[in-house]
Parts: C-alpha cells; structure tokens; sequence
C-alpha cells in the first residue's frame, strides 16, 4: 500500500468516526414518536442550510475558484445523495427506530459505496466481491424484519433507511470523482451552496415554534457543523487518495460506532441479536474488501479540450 493509500484510509477512519455520531445525535434532535421534537424534514434541511452557510465563507477565504462547466452535474448528483436524500430520509426515519438498529441498516452503506465507485471508476469487482456484497445485503434486510412489528414485511423506517444508504452511495462516488481534481473541501460546500436555494427557504419554513431541550439543539448542532461538514473533508479526501471501492470499506466501523455512542447518549441497550447481525455484516464487507477488483483506465468526466 502506498503512503496516498495510507493517508486516504486514515483520513476515511476520521470522516467514519464523525459520521457513527450522525444516528445518534438526529435521534436526539427529532426525539421518538412519544414525545417528538424538531421535524426530521428540519433537521435535514436545517443542517444543509447552516452547513451552506459556513461553506459561502470558507470559499471566500479560501478563494475557490467557480467549479467548471464539466463539474456542475456531478455536483448536483452529489447534492441530491448527501444533502438532500440521505439526511431526509435518515432523520424521518431516526423518530421510529432507535439508533442501535438503524446502525445495523447502515451495515450495508460500506458495499453501496463500493458497487458505485466501482462504476464510475469503471472497475470490474470479482464473483467472490459480489457474493460477499450480496449475503451481506441479506444479513441487513433479515435484521429489519426480524426486529420488525410487522412480521416479514420490512416497516417503512427501515426502507427510508435503505433508501438513505442509496442516497449516501451515490453522493459519496460522486464526490469522490470530483475530489480528484477539485480540493475535497471545495466539492462538499458547492455541493451545499447549490441546494441552498431550496434548502434555506425549506428550513425557514419548518422551523421549531415550540421551546425545545438543549440536548435537541446539541444534537442539531453536531449534524450541521460535523456530520454535514466537516465530516466530509476528511472522508472525501480519503476516498480520492485511498480509491472509492477500497476506503469505502472503512466504513465497516461504522455501525459498532454509532451502537457503541447510542447507548450512553440515548440511553439505549445492545441485545445479542443487534450485536451478532452487526458483526455478520462486517465480517461479509471485511471478506469482500479481500475479494480482487479488476481496474480499468478510468475515463475523465469530459474529454480535457471541452473543459
């Protein structure tokens, strides 16, 4: 492994670790369905609206130049995965399950951002990656329905859970793409600042009008400032550096991070059953992160005369 490739899969670890706090914090934020607090559809454009802001002045200061014809749609698809989609769907989601299971669903989200990076980098994963990739897929929908009140149907927070991973993936390769030639910080607050017209006005809009815990602002607070922006310097960095497929394996840390802070911030427990699915699951990524991934010369996003 090269010293970029080092670097990259540590700065991936930093970007895991700030986003294993994401869970538990918005359930601290939207509260539980006995005694709700903000709305999720607030507290996912609340935070993407206040992370815009700050990226308005972190362009300034850094004099970032304007993002260029070629590198506009990319952004956009970037935005619609990570701020928009996945935080929407997590934080509705967040109000019905506790963290420690929704944990266990985000147990697919390493594979989810391997299988895109793998596309867009025009890589050719082997029989044993897909296999791998595949039965842990499996391991995380049996999880939800079997903890499910609605016997072999998987309940609606768990597919807005599923659909949250989607979401992530694509956001996460695309942001990755556009790392290799822009600073990763640049990319995550374009990314920001093109949602602002909707995500500002939205979050205005939804705005708690009754007196609220601190502890849900703290928790707000946490997703706009770490998970929504500063959690992607580091870990699109580490993605350009490491490679997509290979760091996006970082993530398997994830999912025992986020159960192991859900329990003294939330005040929740870990059963044999959640424990014993999270680590089947890790162990399928971490079995398919040996798998062989056969490279392709990856193709720029325009050719270099129409840029």
């Amino acid at each position: 492994m090269s010293a970029a490739e080092r670097r990259g899969f540590w700065l991936g670890l930093v970007g895991v670790a700030i986003f294993a706090l994401t869970l538990p914090m918005t359930r601290l934020a939207v509260g539980t369905a006995q005694a709700p607090l903000m709305s999720g559809v607030f507290v996912a454009l609340g935070r993407a609206a206040v992370a815009a802001l700050l990226s308005i002045a972190f362009l300034l200061l850094t004099r970032a130049p304007w993002p260029r014809r070629a590198d506009w749609w990319p952004l956009l698809l970037t935005s619609a995965g990570v701020v928009f989609g996945f935080p929407l769907f997590t934080s509705v989601a967040m109000r019905h399950v506790e963290a420690v299971h929704a944990s266990v669903i985000v147990g697919v989200l390493p594979l989810a951002t391997a299988l895109v990076g793998a596309l867009l980098h025009r890589q050719r994963p082997s029989f044993g990656f897909w296999l791998c990739g595949g039965l842990g897929s499996a391991l995380v929908v049996g999880f939800a329905v079997l903890k499910s009140d609605t016997g072999l149907r998987l309940h609606v927070a768990d597919l807005l859970l599923l659909t949250a991973m989607a979401c992530a993936a694509v956001g996460y390769g695309y942001g990755a793409r556009l790392s290799q030639r822009m600073r990763a910080e640049h990319v995550i607050c374009w990314a920001l600042v093109v949602a602002l017209p909707v995500t500002l006005p939205l979050a205005l809009w939804t705005f708690p009008q009754a007196p609220l815990p601190a502890s849900a602002w703290w928790g707000f607070g946490y997703v706009a400032l770490f998970s929504m922006w500063l959690g992607f310097f580091a870990w699109y960095r580490g993605l350009a550096l490491g490679g997509t497929v290979r760091v996006s394996q970082v993530q398997l840390v994830q999912p025992v991070l986020s159960m192991l802070f859900a329990v003294p911030l939330l005040g929740e427990r870990l059963d044999a059953t959640t424990v014993a699915f999270a680590l089947a699951v890790i162990a399928t990524v971490f079995a398919g992160k040996k798998m062989p991934v056969h490279s392709a010369p990856v193709r720029p996003l325009v050719p270099l005369e129409q840029a």
